[in-house]
């Protein structure tokens, strides 16, 4: 399949645009594609932004984590991926809820966008929550913008909105406002602490697991995840589930494990990118 079109969003994150009708026309918001660069990559999972069913492409955005995303973000526009399956894992369901809380954080934003889009063509008012380290690392906050009737950014360090953390926000949003229901996406503290959050409120609120996957069939077992105190799949059960039924700390504990690889995925990035000029 062939990349065409690719642009650097933040320092590691970018968006690639990928030539693919039939995926461009199954795919639903909440969905995921697992690519694969040459017979020797990794199976990498990532959540579909956008697609266009008429002119054929899926848009794509991921961060550099590892070696196969470090090689990914040193293909360029008209260069070939040779596995792309999907879509993959259960769409969100989408329908008039009411008023709907949406809180992203970091690169987990590209995966709640399209619920976003999706749900306020739906008819739903919608609230959004969009956090990140710092200004440079908020991203789609356009397109998020555009479908939100409210629109809340939060950084860490306060360069862009206010400063704190989107659990913030969520409490003074959920003290003033009547909400129905709430997606929250992002990295596995984010989602455990929003939860909690949402649960001090009673407000029902999904959340987006993303454990390692290798098939993305439920055959490797890679995924498996303990929701509501019984196994799931997070690539064919999920990947949203009910944050209030996740047992987080086991799947925190267990998403520990490949932490050592995103402390030295920055510097081999640099280097495969050096390596290409």
């Amino acid at each position: 399949m062939k990349i065409i079109a690719k642009n650097k969003l933040a320092d590691t994150e970018y968006e690639i645009y990928i030539e693919d009708p039939r995926v461009a026309k199954k795919a639903q918001a909440g969905q995921f594609v697992i690519l694969r660069i040459n017979d020797f990559g990794e199976r990498v999972p990532l959540t579909v932004v956008a697609t266009d069913p008429e002119a054929g492409w899926v848009r794509l955005i991921f961060q550099v984590i590892g070696k196969s995303t470090a090689q990914l973000a040193v293909l360029n526009t008209g260069d070939e991926i040779q596995d792309f399956v999907g879509p993959l894992g259960k769409a969100t369901e989408i329908k008039n809820y009411g008023h709907v809380l949406m809180v992203g954080g970091g690169v987990g934003i590209a995966a709640l966008f399209p619920i976003v889009k999706a749900l306020k063509e739906a008819g739903n008012t919608v609230t959004t929550i969009l956090g990140a380290k710092t200004a440079d690392l908020l991203i789609l906050k356009e397109e998020c913008n555009r479908y939100s009737d409210k629109l809340i950014l939060m950084t860490d360090d306060g360069s862009l909105g206010e400063k704190g953390l989107v659990t913030d926000a969520m409490k003074k949003v959920l003290q003033t406002e009547t909400i129905d229901f709430g997606w929250a996406i992002g990295p596995s503290p984010m989602m455990k602490f929003a939860t909690l959050t949402a649960m001090d409120f009673d407000l029902p609120i999904y959340v987006s697991l993303n454990p390692i996957m290798v098939d993305g069939t439920g055959m490797c077992g890679g995924c498996r995840v303990t929701v509501a105190d019984s196994v799931k799949y997070a690539c064919v059960d999920g990947p949203e589930f009910l944050g209030a039924e996740v047992a987080w700390d086991e799947f925190i504990a267990r998403m520990s494990q490949y932490r050592s690889a995103e402390d030295t995925a920055y510097q081999k990035y640099r280097e495969q990118v050096e390596a290409h000029g």
